[in-house]
Formats: C-alpha cells, structure tokens, sequence
C-alpha cells in the first residue's frame, strides 16, 4: 500500500470512482449523494497537490481530497490549524479494506508535518452506521446541524443535515 499525490493522469480514474460512489450512494443514500464535479475544481486539487490516492499493486483503490480551510461548512470553527478531508471514494474492487483507517492514520502524520492541530471531515445525512465507523478510525463526533450558507458548496450540502468529526493532534 502506497499514498501519494494525484496526478493529471489520474483524473479519468478520479471522475470513475466518484461516479462508482455516487451510484453506489444513490442506494444507500437515495436522499442525499454526490453531484457531478466540475473538472476544472478537480484539476485544481491535483495542481496543488490536495488530491490524493492509495494505490495496491500500483492500481488507484481510494481516492480523497484535502483543504486546509473550510468555513462555509465548519463556519465559526474553520480555522488554519486544521486539514479537512473530504469526498473518499473506494475503488470497489477494494472495498471492505478500512482505508479510512490508512488515511487516518497518512492524515495524521500529514497534519503534525504540516504544523496543522486538527484533522477534521464531514458527511452529509444521519448515517449511525458511519458515524459509528469514523468514529472507531478514531474521530471524535462533533454532533450534527445545517449549515447557515451553502451558496458556494456542492449541491449534496444543501438543505443537508451535517455531521462533524475531528482528530485532536494535542
């Protein structure tokens, strides 16, 4: 198991597993999943090298993102001490292998390297079935609330309701 950056290259394999976790959420989730994302935003992510992938056997088998502020959805909480992970998306030839355990654990040495306190992540819906599941990668569950202004978010975040989870590097 290997993580590093995306790369330009990786974009078609990017766009294929959000499809993949879109589809597979509208089962799961019929109220709530991914919209389509602009290729230019993911492109921006890879540029400055906030995309990130797992790769078995040199095959991309999950994917994410990172921010380092994010205050139309931790609002009053945002702050430049923190990294934020967001949309994970498996590779359903590896799925059931807990990599949010492996990026918890990449995002922790991440965080402490970058001279970041806190590692945070949000999912949208009352999932007690993740909720649970993050919290056993380690993260503490912040509670959950609509967000205030979704103007400038992805679709799924409006009218959401919010869950917050968080690491303490201290």
């Amino acid at each position: 198991m290997k993580i590093t950056t995306s790369t330009l290259n990786d974009i078609p394999e990017i766009f294929r597993l959000y499809k993949l976790a879109t589809d597979f959420q509208k089962v799961k989730f019929p109220d709530n999943q991914w919209p389509e994302f602009d290729k230019e935003f993911i492109t921006t992510e890879v540029l400055e090298n906030r995309q990130f992938k797992l790769l078995i056997d040199d095959k991309i088998a999950c994917v994410w993102a990172i921010t380092y502020t994010d205050p139309q959805i931790w609002e009053e909480k945002d702050n430049d001490s923190s990294i934020y992970i967001h949309r994970i998306a498996t590779n359903p030839e590896f799925r059931g292998k807990n990599f949010v355990q492996a990026i918890v654990a990449w995002s922790k040495d991440f965080a402490a390297k970058e001279s970041k306190q806190y590692v945070r992540m949000d999912t949208c819906g009352k999932n007690d079935k993740l909720i649970n599941h993050y919290k056993n990668c380690g993260f503490d569950f912040l509670g959950m609330k609509k967000l205030k202004n979704t103007s400038d978010l992805p679709s799924h975040y409006h009218n959401a309701d919010v869950c917050f989870f968080e690491i303490d590097l201290k």
